[in-house]
């Protein structure tokens, strides 16, 4: 379905945009057994900002510049406070990549890599939603299973730098922060060797976790602390265990792939913007 304005409404990027945002707010009433439609459109009603009891064009255009401007520039400064602006691959991370199909991988017990146990257990009902800075789990497989940032009594936070499971859907994710969890029946998984617990080897492990056990698992029949003692994970090997080198320098290689348009976009935004503050 396309929306076209009507008259002489102003057409740009910046309206067009917060028009959008405005409308959807109004959508919250359609879903699956509700669909939208034109006729149901003429019901709807959105606020959009006036000024002398029409239109707020000139203050539209502002505020989403205003907006982007100040996303661009919180972009900016955790890509550099990251280190993450610099994308050129190493010649290590080329060959890592170059390589990977010549891999060898072996099993293991995921009990001989991780030490397992149940994650705590606090009820979304007990919790106030956005009231601290903790993530809280629901494990889903959006937002890196967070559902929401609270704050709760510490006895039950687990320990983050760790592989976390959701235990009735088998959402694997890497939980770099402390955190709290919605059910106990999830999992927490810490790398035993804790030289090689950093946060690049663990996204490579999680997914390895994923790979390895996703086929097993679903919500009719969940993993479990009892059933992942007999479980086994495949990982790259050299001389027979683990090549953590590996998982780490090809996480790094794909980091930054996947970042040098995100740092190319920030950087033609923040340029464009400096020379319209020239003019």
């Amino acid at each position: 379905m396309v929306l076209i304005a009507k008259g002489n409404f102003v057409k740009n990027r910046n309206i067009g945009l917060l028009i959008a945002s405005a409308l959807t707010k109004q959508m919250f009433s359609f879903g699956y057994n509700n669909t939208v439609s034109a006729t149901k459109l003429n019901d709807i009603t959105i606020q959009l900002p006036t000024k002398n009891s029409k239109l707020d064009f000139e203050f539209m255009e502002s505020f989403i510049a205003e907006l982007e401007a100040e996303r661009i520039s919180q972009l900016e400064t955790y890509l550099s406070t990251t280190g993450l602006k610099n994308y050129t691959l190493t010649a290590e991370e080329k060959r890592a990549l170059d390589d990977f199909e010549n891999l060898k991988f072996e099993e293991f017990d995921v009990i001989d890599i991780f030490d397992v146990k149940n994650t705590g257990n606090i009820l979304s009902r007990d919790v106030i939603e956005n009231s601290g800075t903790t993530p809280y789990l629901c494990a889903s497989a959006e937002n890196n299973a967070i559902s929401s940032y609270i704050s709760y009594d510490e006895k039950y936070l687990d320990k983050g730098n760790c592989v976390f499971i959701g235990g009735k859907t088998f959402v694997v994710t890497y939980q770099e922060n402390d955190f709290y969890s919605n059910d106990s029946h999830n999992l927490v998984l810490y790398l035993k060797n804790e030289e090689k617990r950093s946060r690049l080897n663990q996204l490579y492990l999680a997914t390895c976790i994923n790979n390895s056990l996703g086929h097993k698992y679903s919500w009719g029949d969940s993993i479990s602390n009892r059933k992942i003692q007999t479980d086994k994970v495949s990982l790259p090997v050299k001389n027979q265990i683990p090549n953590y080198a590996i998982m780490e320098t090809f996480i790094s290689a794909i980091q930054k792939l996947v970042i040098k348009d995100v740092v190319l976009y920030a950087d033609k935004k923040i340029a464009a913007t400096k020379n319209a503050v020239k003019k």
